[in-house]
């Protein structure tokens, strides 16, 4: 059922669990899938010894990925028009995500979202901006 303008208000959220338990090997795949071969994502001796991290860590983009999917789940495929983030803090193997929407006003069939995922700590790893046609 698609979601429709009528049934939002301004303060509604949806959350959703994007990972629990983030694997190296998920880091890797991701690498592999968009070509980002930053040895910060993949070469633990690198990223400790060189680059003095405690490790390796997830690409932006995939946690971007991952909360855009929760967006398109909560409004629907197609629907999203924007969408942009920015990445506050580090995402580490073991972590888990949580991502939220908070509507933040709908208008003419567009609902404006706050967007927000944060890691098992409570911290803030993301936060963003998204507006999908609601109609």
């Amino acid at each position: 059922m698609a979601l429709k303008a009528a049934d939002l208000n301004v303060g509604d959220t949806y959350t959703e669990c994007l990972v629990e338990d983030l694997k190296r090997t998920q880091i890797v795949q991701y690498a592999g899938a968009s070509g980002d071969y930053n040895p910060l994502h993949t070469d633990e001796i690198f990223t400790v010894e060189v680059a003095k991290y405690p490790s390796v860590f997830a690409h932006g983009m995939l946690t971007m990925g991952m909360t855009g999917r929760m967006l398109t789940n909560y409004v629907g495929d197609g629907r999203l028009t924007k969408y942009g983030v920015r990445f506050t803090s580090q995402v580490w193997p073991g972590d888990t995500l949580n991502s939220t929407a908070t509507v933040e006003s709908v208008d003419d069939g567009l609902v404006d979202l706050k967007v927000e995922t944060t890691n098992q700590d409570g911290s803030v790893v993301l936060s963003g901006y998204a507006q999908a046609r609601v109609d």
